[in-house]
């Protein structure tokens, strides 16, 4: 990839070194702060930062903080760092609108990856496709969802789920399909994932959220009444 903008915001100078030199070293240029105050003022002075990499425990304004005040202007897509791996935490940053969510230590390779499956599906994203599902309108270039005429705000990972969801409407999606699938990485862990993300998501989408069966033992349905 051509130089895309990462900014890497912790508080820890060698994570961020770490972190830098393995994304560097696929071409990505990475921005960094120290703390959440340092990382809005070149979030806001830097309009091509195509996507944040958040520790949650920093200095002055934390990773919580930082997520909110993005999400107020912006749907750049957010992995959050955490050193807890505590499920509340995870529960908490999915409903902020993180869209990936790993627990220190990790591997560099697997964040690389991460960042690079999130960045190929941003990209190419069929500019010129709207679906169209029961009344939910998906405009994929312009990364909006209507439903009823009424456009709705959703995460990035929400966004993708509702669109996997459509493409494959009436087929029985297992959790493990939907994480390859969504996730586009190798998913170790249990499926809270999906399942908190999809109960977000039929809120979001109030009335239609009916239209996501759930297949018990199994996974989900897309399927309009």
């Amino acid at each position: 990839m051509d130089r895309v903008k990462i900014l890497v915001v912790d508080d820890e100078s060698r994570m961020r070194k770490l972190v830098r030199d393995f994304l560097e070293r696929e071409g990505f240029r990475v921005l960094e702060a120290g703390d959440g105050e340092e990382a809005m003022e070149l979030f806001y002075r830097d309009k091509d930062i195509a996507l944040l990499i958040l520790d949650v425990m920093m200095p002055k304004m934390d990773g919580w903080q930082v997520c909110r005040e993005v999400r107020q202007t912006s749907k750049v897509p957010i992995i959050m760092l955490t050193a807890r791996g505590e499920e509340q935490d995870e529960l908490q940053g999915f409903e902020l609108g993180v869209d990936e969510y790993i627990s220190k230590p990790f591997s560099p390779k697997i964040l690389v990856a991460r960042v690079e499956a999130i960045l190929r599906r941003t990209r190419t994203l069929d500019a010129a496709e709207v679906a169209d599902a029961g009344g939910i309108a998906i405009d994929k270039a312009a990364h909006r969802v209507q439903v009823d005429g009424q456009e709705i705000e959703l995460s990035y990972k929400e966004f993708e789920l509702l669109s996997y969801f459509v493409e494959n409407q009436g087929i029985a999606l297992s959790r493990e399909k939907i994480l390859n699938s969504v996730w586009n990485y190798d998913y170790f862990g249990d499926a809270r994932t999906i399942d908190t993300h999809v109960k977000k998501l039929r809120n979001k989408l109030g009335g239609k959220g009916n239209y996501i069966k759930t297949i018990w033992g199994m996974g989900y349905k897309f399927e309009v009444e």
